[in-house]
């Protein structure tokens, strides 16, 4: 079963790179955050309904639900801290940090908080993983978007635990779906204080000022951001449902990888070029002896 895990959690490294530079060129990230999570929440709900009816009819436990609740929180909270980064630095800078140092945190939590157990291998290849990523985060430790980007680590890592036990003790794609919809009402209710917070004292900036591109975005481009971003997670959930936070969290950052060589190759950022390479083999050893 570690090997389906990792196999989800390689397809949501992939859908989750594509969104995030969707949501980096679409300039106004939050806006673009808000749409796509409420057409995901709203394109959702009758298929939910429908395996809803179909299963039984499950439920959640309080605690389940309890820790949706928490990890929404949590996830609102990635969001906020991602886009502060997105509008202060580059996609190659920002993603690489911000993936880069969950892994590390969510290790962590299911090794020593959660009492998960790997065999000696599979620790080797944690090792490696975790050093690759650590070898194309470190050149890119720089500017204004550190520590928002550094926050989204702790973050991703924070919710990542809490979705663990969360979705064992409920049906994966319900609980998912409950995450969504609370998410999309908390990014709603947020956005709208933010902006009165904002205009009542007078710190509401002009659109060009800021330096964004306020080009309208459409609800397919919407769409397909929700799908990608929401279908990769509910992905990660089921890898979460049937293997250790300790082996799905490193994996699901292989996207990194991708970050790192499209830098190299197509934006020409050759600093720390030769960190970013071995990084890219030692994470492909460690999916690999994840996955013996």
């Amino acid at each position: 079963m570690t090997a389906v895990a990792i196999g989800l959690a390689l397809a949501a490294a992939v859908l989750h790179g594509t969104w995030n530079v969707l949501v980096k060129v679409s300039g106004d990230p939050m806006r673009t955050f808000r749409r796509a999570t409420f057409f995901a929440a709203l394109a959702s709900a009758p298929i939910a309904l429908a395996a809803w009816l179909l299963t039984g009819r499950p439920g959640l436990t309080p605690v389940a639900a309890a820790l949706c609740a928490i990890s929404a929180t949590l996830e609102l909270a990635y969001l906020w801290l991602l886009s502060a980064a997105y509008r202060r630095g580059e996609l190659s800078v920002v993603y690489p940090i911000a993936r880069g140092s969950a892994p590390v945190l969510s290790v962590f939590a299911g090794l020593a908080l959660l009492g998960e157990r790997l065999a000696p291998g599979q620790l080797a290849g944690v090792a490696l993983l975790l050093l690759g990523i650590l070898a194309v985060t470190l050149p890119q430790t720089s500017g204004r978007a550190t520590v928002p980007a550094l926050l989204t680590g702790v973050s991703i890592a924070a919710y990542s635990a809490v979705d663990r036990v969360g979705v064992r003790l409920s049906t994966p794609w319900l609980y998912g779906w409950l995450l969504i919809t609370l998410l999309a009402l908390g990014l709603a209710a947020s956005m709208w204080i933010g902006t009165k917070l904002e205009q009542s004292r007078g710190k509401l900036r002009d659109e060009r000022e800021a330096g964004l591109d306020r080009q309208p975005l459409t609800w397919r481009q919407a769409a397909l951001i929700g799908i990608f971003m929401w279908g990769g997670y509910l992905l990660v959930l089921l890898a979460l449902s049937i293997a250790p936070l300790s082996v799905v969290a490193p994996v699901r950052e292989t996207a990194v990888m991708a970050v790192a060589v499209w830098g190299i190759w197509k934006l020409r950022e050759r600093k720390g070029a030769p960190l970013k390479l071995f990084g890219a083999t030692a994470t492909l050893l460690g999916v690999v002896l994840l996955a013996l």
